[in-house]
Parts: C-alpha cells; structure tokens; sequence
C-alpha cells in the first residue's frame, strides 16, 4: 500500500488545532489512524495544553477520582500470608494442573527415551522430565558406556574409536584421559598414515601407565 503523504493543509490544521482537540477527532477529520496523527505530531514537536491536560477529554485522574478506592498508607493486603488460596465455585476446574503442558510446549513436547541429534552431531537420549541441559538429556554413547564399564572418571572422556559420531557400538568406544583427548585434536593436520601411528602410540603408551598402575 503506497504512503500516504501529509499536504501543507493538514500540517497546517494540525498545528493549530492538536493542542487542545482530541487526537482521535483529529484523526477521523484527516482520514488517517490515531498513530499516524500521533506520529506526526511528535515529529512536529507539538503537545497537549495543559487546560486540555486537566479537562475530562483528556481520560487523566486529577487526583480526586478513584480516591476512596485506593489503598491507604499502611494498609496490609487480606491474603497476606495465605497460601493455597482457593476461589471457590467451579474454579478448580479450570485451573492449570502442575505439570501440565498447552499450547507450543504441548507440541514439541518429547517424552522420556526420545532421541535427537546435538548441534554437534552427537546422539542424546531425553532421561528425565524435570531440570535442564544434561540433566535431562544425556549423550547415547556415555550412557553406553556407563552401562558397561561404569561411571567416566574425573578427567577423562569417551571418545569414538573411528571418529564416527554415529557409530554407537561399545567396540568403538574408548575411554581417554583429557589431556589425550587435547593432543589427538591437533593431530587432524597431519597426514592419515601419520596420524594413525600417533593413535597407536598413544594406545600403546596409555597401556604402559596402566600396566604400571596394576603393578603399583
């Protein structure tokens, strides 16, 4: 719909009578919708005078109104206090039960034993219904990998074995320290037949420290 633009009569009409005249009697005379006339107006610097401010027209209190109504200083609420309060007549009814889900939430709602693929490409399985994040979803491959060989220590990680996110088979799972896990990402700009001798070295030195480790 093409713009329609403000002539120099309705400039002129508007100056002289926006002070005192209400917008929406404005806005019919010129055809147009009371935000337009609005708009215009502040881009124009004009106001409201302040005997149109005080008058009835304006639908402003003047302090008297609603007077008797207000609450007073030092006036407590009557429910203060009260918990569980209930309205009574049909009111149960309609209100929301806890846990209940409408609307959007109800929609993509997924239930426990969903999965879904992480932004970075990894499998995860919802576990729960409640708290966020991991607490609700968990990564397939640890959850395999917990099943069979227990709890990943503090500082250390489960890796894929082929580098295959989507290859979820304990055969291709391999539990590694961080440490490992920082020095075999920064060996993806070396060759393939480099890179795998440094897997293997690194599998043959993390079987070393164990053997120690049973010997100890």
């Amino acid at each position: 719909m093409k713009k329609r633009l403000w002539t120099e009569h309705e400039l002129e009409q508007l100056r002289l009578h926006y002070a005192d005249t209400l917008t929406t009697d404005l806005a019919r005379r010129f055809g147009r919708n009371v935000a337009s006339v609005y708009r215009k107006a502040h881009e124009l610097g004009l106001g409201k005078s302040a005997e149109y401010l005080s008058s009835p027209s304006a639908r402003r209190l003047n302090g008297a109104e609603g007077k008797a109504s207000r609450f007073c200083k030092g006036h407590g609420p009557w429910n203060a206090g009260v918990r569980g309060y209930q309205a009574g007549g049909r009111s149960m009814e309609t209100q929301f039960k806890a846990g209940t889900l409408n609307g959007r939430a109800a929609q993509l709602h997924a239930p426990i034993g969903s999965e879904r693929i992480s932004k970075d490409g990894y499998r995860e399985r919802k576990i729960s219904e409640v708290g966020r994040g991991s607490q609700r979803w968990r990564f397939v491959h640890l959850l395999l990998w917990e099943e069979v060989h227990g709890p990943v220590p503090p500082g250390y990680a489960v890796v894929f074995c082929n580098g295959n996110r989507a290859d979820v088979r304990i055969e291709n799972l391999e539990l590694i320290s961080r440490a490992d896990l920082c020095r075999r990402n920064t060996i993806h700009r070396f060759p393939p037949e480099l890179k795998a001798a440094m897997r293997t070295l690194g599998k043959l030195k993390r079987a070393i420290e164990a053997a120690h480790e049973k010997q100890a």
